[in-house]
C-alpha cells in the first residue's frame, strides 16, 4: 500500500477524545504513503461530550492543515449539548461526494456540484434563509419529502 499514488477517503467515525484532524492525517496515512500525489477526503468524526475541559474549535481544525499545500480544506465543527455530542466534518475542496450528510445552520458556502443528497442535523432550528444557501450550492441536488 504505500505505493499508493491516489487516494479518495471518506469516513464516518466515533472519537473517545478528540476529533480527527489533519494532525491524524498527516501522521497515520500521508506520511506512510511516500508515493501519494493525489489525496481527497470527506470525514466526519463524532464525539461525545464528557465534562471536556477544552473543545476544539473550528480554528483549530484549520490550524491542524496548514502544512497542507495546494489543497483547499474545508472544516465545520458542531457541539449539540441536548443531546451531548459534537461533530467536526472536514474536507477536501471542491467536494466531490454525492451525498452531503447532516448538515448543520455552521453549513460554509461552496458550489458543490456533485451533491445529489443531502441530510439536515441541528438542534436549532433552520431558517428560510439557510434552505436557499444549501439550494444555491448543490447545481442537481433534489428536495425529497419523506412523510
Amino acid at each position: 500500500m504505500t505505493n499508493l499514488e491516489e487516494l479518495d477517503l471518506h469516513l464516518v467515525v466515533y472519537c473517545e477524545k478528540r476529533f480527527i484532524d489533519g494532525y491524524d492525517l498527516k501522521n497515520n496515512i500521508i506520511n506512510h504513503l511516500l508515493r501519494l500525489n493525489k489525496f481527497l477526503f470527506n470525514i466526519r468524526s463524532r464525539l461525545l461530550l464528557n465534562d471536556q475541559v477544552y473543545l476544539s474549535s473550528n480554528e483549530d481544525c484549520q490550524l491542524s492543515f496548514n502544512g497542507f499545500k495546494n489543497l483547499k480544506i474545508i472544516s465545520c465543527v458542531d457541539y449539540f449539548p441536548k443531546c451531548k455530542e459534537d461533530q467536526c466534518h472536514i474536507y477536501s475542496y471542491p467536494y466531490q461526494a454525492k451525498y452531503y450528510e447532516s448538515i448543520t445552520n455552521n453549513f460554509p458556502d461552496g458550489l458543490f456540484k456533485y451533491v445529489r443528497e443531502v441530510s439536515l442535523y441541528d438542534e436549532r432550528p433552520f431558517e428560510h434563509e439557510f434552505v436557499v444557501k444549501i439550494a444555491k450550492s448543490s447545481i442537481y441536488g433534489r428536495i425529497n419529502r419523506k412523510q
